[in-house]
Formats: C-alpha cells, sequence, structure tokens
C-alpha cells in the first residue's frame, strides 16, 4: 500500500483500496450515502465496492451517461434533484464512483449542494487515478466550452483500486498514459526518461504513484493556482479547444487524446519562443509519437480553435496566457503568446500529423 497525504485527505493507492475504504466508513459517521457513477461502472465494478463495503449496499445510487457531455448543467441538476428527493442533510457523502467526469461532475455538485457537503473519489480509470482525482478541481462544461465553470473543493479521500484497470480497453489505458506523460514532461526529467521505454509489462501502480506524488507537492505548494500549478496546464490551452471542438462531432475525443495534440502544438510554441532547442522539440514528438496516435485535426478550423482560447480562464483581456516548458522537467509560466504563434504551430503540427 502507497499512502500519499495531500490537503487534508489521504490518498491510498492499492491493488485494492476497497479495505481502506470500509475503514474510512467506520472512522466517519455519514446519515446517508450517494454513489455518483456511470451506467458503465455500475456494471462493471459497483457489485465489487458493495461486496466489499456492505455498509453501501442501502446507499442511493445516481447513474448518468458515461462521457463528456454528462459535465453538464442538466446533469448537476439530476444530482441536485436526487439529494433533495431523497433528504440528503450536509452530513451526506457523496462518493464519485468512476472516471474523471465523474469526480469533476460530482465535486462540483457537492460543492454546492447546501453550500457544501463531503465527498470521496474511487477512481476506476488511469486519467482519473493519476490526475483527475486529485487536487479538488472539480467543474462542468457550459456554452460549448470545457471546464468554464467549477470550483475548487478538496474530497475527504481518495480510494485507488489498482485493480479496476483491468475493465478498461486499451484506448482508456493510453487516454490516461497521455496524462502521466504530460506530469513528467513538465516537471520530472527522470519520469519522463523512465516513460520513454514504458511497455505493458510496467507497473501501473509504480506510473500512478509517481504521478501522483509529483502533483500532489505541486498542489500542496499551490492549491488555488496562482502560481506552480499552472505548470500542470501545460498542453490544456490548446487541448481543451480541440477537444470542445470534437465533443459533438461522430467521434469525439477522449481529454487525454486532447491533451496529446495540445502537449505536440504547445511544445512547438515553446520551440518559437526560444524555450526549447529544435533537438527537445524532436525528440517530444518522436517518443509521444511513438507511445500514441495522435489524430489528425488538419479539418478544424484554426480560427474556432482561437475563438475558444479567447475564452480559456488563462486568458486575460485577449492576452493568450500559457504555460510551456524551457527544457523537459522544467517549465515558463505566464508566457504571452501572439494568435500569430498559436496559428504556425498548429499549421506546422498539421503538416506533420495528417
Amino acid at each position: 500500500m502507497t499512502l500519499v497525504k495531500s490537503n487534508g485527505y489521504n490518498i491510498i493507492i492499492k491493488n485494492n483500496s476497497l479495505d481502506s475504504l470500509c475503514k474510512f466508513f467506520e472512522d466517519k459517521k455519514y446519515t446517508s450515502y450517494f454513489i455518483l457513477s456511470d451506467q458503465n461502472i455500475i456494471k462493471l465494478c459497483l457489485p465489487h465496492l458493495l461486496i466489499a463495503c456492505p455498509k453501501l449496499i442501502t446507499a442511493q445510487i445516481i447513474k448518468i451517461k458515461s462521457g463528456e457531455k454528462a459535465k453538464s448543467l442538466k446533469f448537476s441538476a439530476q444530482i441536485w434533484h436526487t439529494l433533495i428527493d431523497k433528504t440528503a442533510d450536509k452530513n451526506t457523502l457523496l462518493i464519485n464512483f468512476g472516471g474523471g467526469v465523474v469526480s469533476d461532475l460530482g465535486g462540483f455538485a457537492a460543492a454546492t449542494f447546501k453550500r457544501g457537503i463531503d465527498f470521496i473519489n474511487i477512481p476506476t480509470t488511469l486519467l482519473a487515478m493519476a490526475d483527475a482525482s486529485l487536487g479538488g478541481k472539480t467543474g462542468i462544461n457550459f456554452n460549448k466550452f470545457k471546464n468554464i465553470i467549477g470550483t475548487i473543493n478538496q474530497p475527504k479521500g481518495v480510494f485507488i483500486n489498482i485493480k479496476f484497470l483491468k475493465t478498461l480497453p486499451q484506448r482508456q489505458l493510453k487516454n490516461g498514459l497521455a496524462e502521466i506523460f504530460k506530469i513528467a514532461l513538465v516537471n520530472s526529467h527522470s519520469f519522463w526518461d523512465e516513460l520513454v521505454s514504458f511497455s505493458q509489462k510496467t507497473s501501473y501502480h509504480t506510473l500512478i504513484t509517481k504521478s501522483i506524488q509529483i502533483k500532489n507537492k505541486i498542489i500542496l505548494k499551490d492549491p488555488f493556482e496562482k502560481g506552480i500549478r499552472k505548470s500542470l496546464n501545460f498542453g490544456h490551452t490548446i487541448g481543451h479547444a480541440i477537444e470542445s471542438e470534437f465533443l459533438n462531432s461522430k467521434a469525439p475525443l477522449l481529454h487525454g487524446e486532447a491533451v496529446l495534440i495540445g502537449l505536440l502544438i504547445e511544445s512547438r510554441i515553446s520551440y518559437q519562443k526560444q524555450l526549447i532547442p529544435k533537438s527537445v522539440l524532436l525528440e517530444i514528438y518522436l517518443v509521444l509519437t511513438s507511445h500514441f496516435k495522435p489524430r489528425s485535426i488538419s479539418k478544424i478550423s484554426i480560427s474556432s480553435i482561437i475563438n475558444r482560447i479567447k475564452n480559456d480562464k488563462k486568458t486575460s483581456k485577449n492576452i493568450f496566457l500559457f504555460s510551456l516548458i524551457n527544457g523537459i522537467g522544467s517549465f515558463k509560466l505566464d508566457v504571452i503568446v501572439s494568435e500569430t504563434q498559436i496559428k504556425k504551430a498548429i499549421m506546422d503540427h498539421n503538416k506533420l500529423i495528417r
């Protein structure tokens, strides 16, 4: 077992963390329990949770659709309605059981219901285990903009059960790996070197633990993203814009797939700004394209991407502020990037990835 102490809560990483979860329920006395999950997790993972923790057999299940579209006011309202209908009080616990969509949505609903009720995260995807379930960022998409409404609200615990990864298809594992590569690229050269030789035989427990330890150090220093935590936004300014563009298409991108494209394009911007030499840019492209197959974005309007970036939370008075890298494992915050530089980076990227 690995235990990481975070901002007022513990992150427990085990092959089977559900026994620790049951101990948490013994120590904390709640009047009622609600489990938020999607239909896939309810089918594949919920039986294991209920067998391990009989206390939850009487919990109210709140079922949402799987996928990014669930992060909306509509589904937030569904959660609030259920909490009200079932007379949830201030001593209710909301259990977010699923991937990053569930933890983002559930955390937001918990933060706003009766001005805040407790919640915990039990992540079931690699993306959620390594990144999304810790740090307290919660939120929903609104008006076709990614994560534009939300709060920072810390969970009371994160329980990572590595065995749940066995339920994931390869695409979902790759989705989570993209965020792990990002954390290494921005904050740890040694971790990046380990990931370069990643294979299916690599221990996910080790990857998740290292990813969490790196991110947690950053969060403890800067919980409200006023400084160093901004480094974790590398790849996300472009990535979120691209993800939003694909959201209503016939083949939407997963979050990590969009971030992967963002990492490549924002690395090009880092090169344009003379923060990294061409050799580093080529290394990043070589490593990421050898482990992943980034989707082509050549058919997306660059003007549409720019317009979405104008509504990004890091943009101020139409001044584009990016978190970029100035080497593998290091970063530079609040870099002003022009619209021309963004367009050039996207066009240069599109010449390589068709």
